[in-house]
């Protein structure tokens, strides 16, 4: 199997997450049920060159995302939650906001990165019509 590209893995979620319905859908998954975006972004793209994860392999890119998650992004994303509701009080939101935007970006990025590092590491199967998103959503 040819290894897969992380730039390529980044333009696809980028034109994937600029569709409304997706975004939607994915920050759902996100907040509803604990689901990692850029998890389910890998498993899109995978779906979309017909590769198929089994169980264990999905176990595994979970705890490539988990420990990044809990570190990084989840208080990431607490600090811009809270700014944004006491942002009367915070002079220069506007200008924080935007940094933290940025440096949620990047860490998403790395994220990324981390996942393929991962996948091209995997014997993963070649399907005519996989559906990986499935197994993910389905995962306790």
């Amino acid at each position: 199997m040819n290894l897969l590209n992380s730039q390529h893995f980044w333009q696809f979620s980028c034109t994937l997450y600029a569709k409304p319905e997706q975004q939607t859908t994915l920050l759902a998954l996100q907040n509803q049920q604990g689901k990692n975006v850029n998890l389910c972004l890998l498993l899109l793209y995978l779906d979309s060159l017909n590769l198929s994860v089994n169980t264990q392999q999905l176990n595994e890119l979970i705890n490539v995302t988990s420990d990044f998650d809990t570190h990084t992004l989840r208080p990431l994303r607490a600090a811009r939650s809270y700014l944004k509701a006491n942002q009367n009080a915070i002079s220069d939101y506007a200008t924080i906001r935007a940094e933290l935007l940025s440096a949620e970006l990047k860490l998403e990025k790395q994220q990324q990165h981390m996942l393929i590092e991962t996948v091209n590491e995997l014997e993963l199967v070649n399907l005519s019509e996989p559906n990986n998103i499935e197994l993910y959503v389905k995962a306790t």
